[in-house]
């Protein structure tokens, strides 16, 4: 006979009820901070069902000096095609009807166990546009950073850190012609992981039959880059605060005049960069941190007038490997 495997257990059971009888207030520790990069960014449908054909120029007809009655030759412009792929993240949470049913509260039980899965897909996603490689997974989207995995001193500046306990800071314009998030076209968008409940259902194997209560979360995206300026990153950043090869702001603003920068370009950092710029506001001399507050009164950064996004180490690691 077979049972259910990675699902709820008495044990856990057990553990989100309190010793009143009551449902558990769970402490969501595993929460991360996203940087609202998924908000930050515009969501538009792609032009293909699972890609997005972009076209850019890639010369430009530059005229010829000539002399009366000397014919010149005929000039073109050319275009080059860049093809993004979109992803799919899916799960199911499969619970035993009679667990469920037994809960203190159903629906406070179901809420949070939507909101976990939802959260946990969340800070999939947000990984997968750091890192993703399409180029070594066929099903994943491409990341920013395999897009930007080699120095060039102009759109991926190196802070000269080696080995493999390294960080970056991703800059990234968003908008319609520079970089967006996608989802196919001909399907609708929520810009986020989209939930159905299924209620209680038979779920049917060739071992017999139970009935379950059964969710199901998607999400369908991938990540666009229209204008090859629009992206850029800070890399081999070593952690500590002093020191060779640590964060310096003289890269970072030389990383943002290379790039094509506007009202949606926003940088992306975690906590240990974070930290210190923020160690920076205290410097009388500082001129390029500088503290705000969102349409909520949420506290954050700006560098050189750029708005600052803290993504959890978690996410945004402390652990990537040198790039060269």
């Amino acid at each position: 006979m077979s049972t259910l495997t990675n699902y709820y257990s008495y044990v856990e059971q057990a553990k989100r009820i309190d010793p009143n009888g009551e449902q558990a207030r769970i402490v969501e520790v595993l929460n991360r901070e996203m940087g609202e990069i998924m908000s930050d960014a515009p969501w538009l449908p792609s032009n293909d069902i699972w890609v997005n054909k972009t076209t850019r120029r890639a010369s430009l007809p530059t005229g010829q000096r000539r002399k009366l009655n000397q014919r010149i030759s005929n000039s073109v412009s050319r275009t080059t095609e860049i093809m993004d792929v979109l992803g799919m993240i899916e799960d199911f949470c499969d619970i035993d009807a009679k667990l469920v049913r037994s809960m203190p509260s159903e629906a406070v039980f179901l809420s949070g166990e939507v909101d976990a899965f939802i959260e946990g897909m969340g800070q999939t996603v947000v990984s997968d546009i750091l890192y993703a490689d399409s180029n070594k997974d066929p099903d994943a989207i491409h990341g920013l950073g395999p897009r930007l995995g080699t120095l060039d001193a102009r759109f991926v500046i190196d802070a000269g850190g080696t080995g493999s306990n390294l960080t970056s800071v991703y800059a990234v314009t968003w908008g319609q012609d520079t970089a967006f998030l996608m989802y196919p076209k001909n399907m609708p968008s929520n810009m986020g992981v989209n939930h159905t409940d299924y209620g209680y259902v038979v779920s049917e194997t060739a071992d017999g039959k139970m009935v379950i209560h059964r969710d199901h979360f998607e999400i369908v995206f991938g990540l666009c880059v229209r204008h090859p300026r629009a992206i850029g990153r800070y890399a081999n950043i070593e952690q500590l605060s002093v020191g060779a090869n640590v964060f310096d702001e003289n890269d970072l603003i030389t990383l943002l005049n290379n790039m094509k920068t506007g009202p949606g370009t926003r940088l992306y950092m975690n906590e240990t960069i974070m930290t210190q710029g923020q160690i920076r506001l205290k410097d009388k001399g500082n001129v390029y941190w500088t503290p705000g507050s969102g349409l909520g009164g949420e506290p954050f950064l700006y560098f050189s007038g750029v708005p600052i996004r803290k993504i959890a180490r978690e996410i945004l690691l402390n652990t990537e490997d040198a790039i060269s």
